[in-house]
């Protein structure tokens, strides 16, 4: 369980693709053509083991390229003021060429953690996310020491890496290991929280190829939002947040998800009246 809760909080979520920029290095392929990615894409499956039962395997995350991030940024003024949510979305712009948007997505992530250090939350992050973004940017030559720069000693600094730091919180683990280890959409669900609506992992690799990245950033910022909200029901059940914070930050998300159908994200609504739908037959908390 983690320990505190910091200031500043970023409950991210990261979606990735096969690269076909690494089959092109790996195996000599073309990738100028929608076709020749997505056979590049397939060179990438096989390599990882493909099978007729399974031809989308799991990929080692350095073989693939990230789409899209998104983060719900949670900033706790000092005193009794009620925290702050910003939905934060990447790639900011969507008609960037493919070959420049994971550098641009990379740099925008990392800049923005190394300078302002807020705690990361994330759903297996320990194992999936945080990896690939580092592994991406090495692959990408970027330089990140705000990000990568850990202290002599544990009390001396924030430490991104440290498996026993409260800065970097992957909520899978503290719920079990292996078989046990819920999917976040399962945890969610009984939580009456929304998860998956739509697009399962699987198809963003489908959606990109045909040019969908709206839709892809549009799952992955639901993905965010569950993330978040999980983030309090863990906070609350630690007593980092009391009955009434947790109420306030399930109410603060709805306000962020208002905010957002207002500024032109009308797919967020199905989010809303899914949770909706979930709390009418969860227990609430009182």
């Amino acid at each position: 369980m983690f320990k505190s809760i910091q200031p500043l909080v970023f409950s991210f979520d990261v979606e990735w693709i096969p690269d076909p920029l690494a089959a092109a290095r790996l195996f000599g392929c073309p990738i100028k053509t929608p076709g020749e990615q997505e056979a590049a894409m397939r060179l990438l499956w096989e390599y990882g083991g493909a099978t007729p039962e399974k031809p989308q395997p799991y990929l080692k995350t350095i073989l693939c390229r990230v789409v899209t991030l998104v983060g719900v940024l949670r900033e706790k003024p000092e005193g009794s003021a009620p925290p702050k949510l910003r939905l934060i979305s990447l790639p900011l712009k969507l008609d960037t060429p493919w070959m420049e948007q994971e550098k641009a997505i990379l740099q925008g992530f990392f800049e923005s953690v190394g300078t302002k250090k807020p705690q990361l939350v994330g759903y297996n992050s320990a194992q999936a996310d945080v990896p690939i973004l580092v592994q991406r940017a090495i692959v990408n030559g970027l330089s990140c020491p705000g990000f990568a720069r850990r202290p002599e000693k544990p009390w001396e600094g924030i430490d991104y890496f440290s498996s026993h730091s409260d800065y970097s919180v992957d909520l899978a683990p503290i719920l079990g290991r292996f078989g046990q280890m819920p999917a976040l959409n399962e945890v969610a669900r009984l939580s009456g929280i929304p998860g998956k609506i739509d697009t399962q992992g699987g198809g963003v690799a489908e959606l990109w190829l045909e040019g969908r990245l709206d839709e892809i950033l549009a799952y992955n910022e639901c993905d965010a939002l569950t993330t978040h909200l999980v983030w309090a029901r863990f906070a609350h059940f630690g007593g980092l947040l009391s009955d009434e914070q947790y109420k306030a930050e399930q109410q603060a998300v709805r306000d962020l998800i208002g905010r957002e159908i207002q500024n032109g994200k009308p797919t967020l609504q199905r989010f809303l009246d899914e949770w909706d739908r979930l709390e009418a037959i969860q227990p609430t908390i009182h």
